[in-house]
């Protein structure tokens, strides 16, 4: 009976050494394996053989221990190591690894849920972070403004080389200096056209129609037919040609108001009210009277044949001429802005020396853009304020609207002009430049990176960057309850509750670091330990039986 017991309880020994050879030999084999948890194997004592339970002591004795004889040994369980293995940074972008608690979240292609550690992820060709095996890795989307859209999961999606964006632009920072010391602004220049009269030999006006109008040298031809054509070319505004500009008689206008309103526009003249020499395009005493506006950079000029019709009959339909100079020391500097889908708009902006009170310097601009819809260059004006120091205070009418009809993008374009790095300084001359804008025109997406947070942030071609999405966390109470995958995974086991949701960082989460991977926890040294030991109880366990069997082998022979 008790040999026969310790042949069973060698046995016990060889097959424990035998599960923890086991365990020891899949924790070796996955030394390299990207964020591999090792595992131990415990082992418990069998039932006792027990032969008395012992006595109390007495008057008469000191007591009796129980007397038992064990029966073996028996795997207890084999807990798995879930202490974070070394980082390794690999400079790949879509390699991430976890700082601390949690597992990142998988979907399968059936759906099925699994959980991993393992961050070596990729972008598959449909623009999807996915696992080495296909499987999709799991976060928060973003909207269409690339806000992230809390608690919801989605696959997470990098659109490579697909996602082209842009921005308007909001602000335009202008820097530079506006010299105090030049000449104030008092008059703008002036043009008339040679004297017009109508069919009936009496001065236009401005309701006259442009097919009774006529010079009054010549008073017998009209000049204009209805679907008349004029050009304007070649006209110069502070040394500056303007863009070409046509005027259809009876599509863009009838009469010779409609002509100069269009004109006013087509040159970029504010005639707001109460602006120095009170510019505009008008009818008076029978001419067209063009008067721009103050400061010599707003000079109009005007040779013979900036005027053409396709009237064979009148071709140079007028003659103006010239009569005042614009004077006021000013600048002129040109910048790009972009309206929301990434078009470029060409601004251009004349500054203009208002007034010199003793509060400080004071300057005007005017805003114009050669990209206006129906040919209007005009924007607006107005006033920047400096104090006695030349130091910037401040500047009303810099809120600029762009007509963007017709276009596609939103329109009107707004944008705010900041000049509170410019100075009004008594400098050898004034010089503005485009300091920064944040508009942008369209861009791809070309690279990404994933922050500690899990955010997802994308660069395009453009400079912008965007946020993509968002890396999900799952945590659990009791990682140890989860029942080892194939692949690296894991899967909710009997013994685990329902997994927190979170962001990197949060709930109990731990951090994320982009380029990098985690390494396998495995203590070779650990291990190698753990093989002699186990081997030596084999052998051991392995003698247990042989002796068992040598000495059954003797009561054989007595009885013999």
């Amino acid at each position: 009976m008790g040999l026969t017991s310790a042949l069973y309880t060698g046995l016990t020994g060889l097959n424990a050494n035998q599960f923890r050879i086991d365990t020891i030999g899949n924790n070796v084999a996955n030394v390299n394996t990207t964020a591999f948890k090792s595992s131990r194997a415990l082992f418990q004592t069998q039932f006792s053989q027990t032969y008395s339970f012992g006595n109390g002591p007495s008057a008469n004795s000191g007591g009796v221990n129980p007397t038992q004889i064990g029966l073996g040994t028996a795997l207890g369980s084999v807990q798995r190591n879930f202490n974070p293995g070394s980082i390794e940074t690999t400079g790949i972008a879509s390699d991430l690894a976890i700082e601390g608690n949690g597992f990142f979240m998988i979907r399968k292609p059936d759906g099925q849920q699994v959980y991993t550690r393992d961050g070596a992820f990729t972008v598959s060709t449909d623009n999807r972070l996915v696992t080495a095996d296909g499987n999709f890795v799991q976060g928060f989307g973003v909207d269409g403004a690339f806000n992230v859209v809390p608690g919801v999961l989605t696959d997470l999606t990098v659109p490579l080389g697909t996602l082209t964006l842009a921005r308007a632009t909001q602000v335009a920072a202008i820097d530079g200096d506006l010299a105090a010391n030049g000449t104030v602004a008092t008059q703008g220049s002036l043009h008339s056209s040679q004297a017009l009269v109508n069919g009936a030999g009496a001065a236009v006006d401005g309701s006259t129609a442009l097919t009774d109008v006529r010079s009054a040298s010549g008073a017998a031809v009209a000049l204009f037919n209805d679907g008349s054509v004029i050009t304007v070319s070649r006209v110069a505004k502070g040394g500056r040609e303007l863009p070409d500009a046509t005027f259809t008689v009876g599509t863009d206008g009838a009469t010779l108001d409609d002509f100069a309103n269009w004109l006013e526009r087509t040159m970029g003249i504010d005639a707001t009210a109460g602006l120095t020499g009170n510019p505009g395009v008008s009818i008076e005493n029978g001419s067209i009277v063009i008067r721009g506006n103050a400061g010599e950079q707003n000079d109009i000029e005007i040779t013979g044949n900036d005027f053409r019709s396709d009237n064979t009959a009148a071709p140079q339909p007028f003659t103006f001429t010239k009569s005042q100079s614009a004077d006021g020391s000013g600048v002129y500097t040109g910048l790009t802005v972009y309206d929301s889908l990434g078009n470029p708009v060409i601004v251009n902006l004349t500054m203009v020396l208002e007034a010199t009170p003793n509060t400080g310097p004071v300057w005007r601009f005017f805003a114009e853009t050669p990209d206006g819809v129906g040919g209007n260059r005009l924007l607006g004006t107005g006033t920047i304020t400096f104090d006695t120091d030349g130091n910037f205070v401040a500047a009303d009418g810099n809120r600029i609207n762009i007509d963007r009809s017709g276009t596609g993008a939103e329109t009107p374009l707004t944008f705010d002009l900041d000049f509170s790095a410019v100075k009004g300084l008594s400098t050898v001359e004034s010089g503005l430049i485009l300091a920064d804008q944040d508009g942008f025109p369209p861009g791809t997406l070309t690279s990404f990176g994933v922050g500690s947070d899990g955010m997802i942030t994308g660069v395009f071609t453009n400079g912008l960057s965007r946020t993509l999405g968002q890396v999900a966390l799952s945590v659990f109470d009791n990682p140890a309850g989860l029942i080892a995958d194939s692949d690296n995974n894991y899967l909710l086991g009997p013994n685990v509750d329902q997994p927190v949701i979170t962001p990197p960082g949060g709930g109990g989460a731990g951090t994320l670091l982009g380029g990098a991977l985690e390494l396998s926890n495995v203590d070779l040294a650990r291990e190698f330990i753990g093989l002699i030991t186990s081997s030596t109880g084999f052998q051991a366990a392995s003698r247990v039986i042989t002796v068992s069997s040598d000495l059954l082998n003797q009561l054989l022979l007595i009885a013999r």
